[in-house]
């Protein structure tokens, strides 16, 4: 399938790496972020490189209004999405009662609500052309409950369930849809979320590779991937355990992450 491919979050990171992968096999592409500048920068390379059409779309996807208004400036340059890659998102993490509100709401919207606005609004243009695609990018975070990372990790849940009952629903009528579950990444992620210990000492992938495990995946309708062989277990053994159990584990594992111990006040 080549079309125009929509890469949010492809300022950086896992979205930049789709933009490059996607453009190589001949698909024009439409990078949303908020950044301007490396929009334009990464635009040119791949006009550059790659010969293909490249459109640069600057929106903050934790706007209430985001999804309609990239759907607007589609519209108005008289684009239609073949190929939707929702990656943008980012975490927070530590105690919750610790993480400021307006972060948490804003998290939510970039990867939930935006995520599942621009999937409503170019859906049905897919499905009336009878051909297309969507990539929700998530998490193995999102395979079970995860404390000091609770917000981010039920993002996740539910980026992953909403895409597997997608894939199931659109099943036969011309719409691929893919949720991708990584593990740490080498990406700025770990900056914007202000440790490096969020990776939990896991073994970081790469953009390239987690985006080549992807393509492959989405090529064969596989409904939902997990790149790198180390995130089997968090992805097929441990959710089959019993819930609370799982988020007691959780808690054991995860609370590095903490580095001061929670106030008096806090701990009553």
């Amino acid at each position: 399938m080549i079309g125009t491919a929509l890469v949010t979050g492809a300022s950086s990171g896992i979205g930049m790496e789709f933009a490059r992968q996607l453009a190589g096999r001949g698909h024009d592409v439409v990078l949303v972020a908020r950044s301007a500048d490396r929009l334009e920068r990464l635009a040119g390379e791949l006009r550059d490189a790659h010969g293909v059409r490249a459109e640069v779309v600057v929106q903050d996807l934790s706007a209430p209004d985001a999804a309609s208004a990239v759907a607007e400036e589609l519209a108005a340059r008289g684009l239609s999405v073949d190929l939707l890659v929702n990656n943008a998102g980012f975490g927070t993490v530590g105690r919750f009662e610790e993480i400021p509100g307006e972060r948490e709401h804003d998290q939510l919207m970039v990867n939930v609500v935006s995520l599942v606005g621009l999937t409503h609004a170019l859906v049905p243009g897919m499905l009336a052309r009878g051909r297309g695609a969507v990539v929700n990018v998530g998490s193995v975070a999102g395979f079970q409950p995860s404390p000091f990372f609770a917000t981010y990790g039920a993002s996740k849940s539910f980026v992953l369930n909403f895409s597997l009952a997608l894939w199931s629903e659109l099943r036969g009528r011309g719409v691929k849809v893919l949720a991708v579950m990584p593990g740490p990444v080498e990406t700025p992620f770990f900056d914007v979320i202000g440790t490096r210990r969020a990776a939990i000492g896991a073994r970081m992938n790469t953009p390239e590779r987690v985006v080549r495990s992807t393509l492959r995946a989405l090529d064969r309708d596989r409904g939902y991937v997990v790149p790198g062989l180390g995130n089997i277990g968090l992805a097929h053994l441990m959710p089959r355990r019993p819930r609370r159990l799982i988020a007691l584990i959780g808690r054991m594992v995860t609370r590095k992450v903490v580095a001061t111990p929670p106030s008096p006040a806090a701990a009553m």
